[in-house]
């Protein structure tokens, strides 16, 4: 049985289809299989994806503003702000204006919600490691870079 992630692409002849060696269907594919099992984790804690991705950002610079939360969450952002207030509401962070420019909102950590980023960050750095050992001839070592150099040419306002 086929993988779901992994379709099988030849062509007539037996040689690799368009699909099986795209670019964009690599890096969904692989982000899609390497992050099943550390989001399988992330929902035990009792949280959606989009939430994780708000307390890892948060974990490293907390007080940011929510637009900035919506692309690193990869989300839109009318509906991270309804995924904030229920946050908040479950006291893992709070909304606070922005000191310089009150009609910015800023997004902080509480003492719950930076406890769960701490042990989820931990976790997924040792996912992260288990993931890139996979990787045969220092590939791993050369991924990250790799990838943070495309992104950074592709869309400069993802720059952390």
């Amino acid at each position: 049985m086929q993988n779901a992630t992994a379709p099988h692409d030849e062509g007539a002849e037996g040689e690799e289809g368009f699909v099986s060696n795209y670019l964009l269907y690599l890096l969904a594919a692989a982000s899609e299989a390497a992050s099943a099992q550390f989001h399988a984790e992330v929902r035990q804690k009792g949280l959606r994806v989009p939430e994780w991705r708000v307390l890892a950002w948060l974990h490293d610079r907390d007080g940011e503003m929510i637009t900035r939360l919506a692309r690193i969450s990869l989300i839109e952002q009318s509906r991270l702000t309804k995924i904030i207030i229920q946050m908040e509401e479950r006291g893992l962070v709070t909304r606070q204006g922005d000191a310089q420019d009150r009609r910015r909102v800023r997004v902080w950590l509480t003492n719950k919600g930076r406890t769960l980023a701490q042990g989820l960050v931990a976790d997924a750095r040792i996912h992260e490691a288990q993931v890139l050992s996979i990787l045969e001839g220092g590939d791993g070592a050369r991924l990250k870079p790799a990838l943070s150099a495309l992104l950074r040419e592709l869309d400069p306002e993802s720059r952390g």
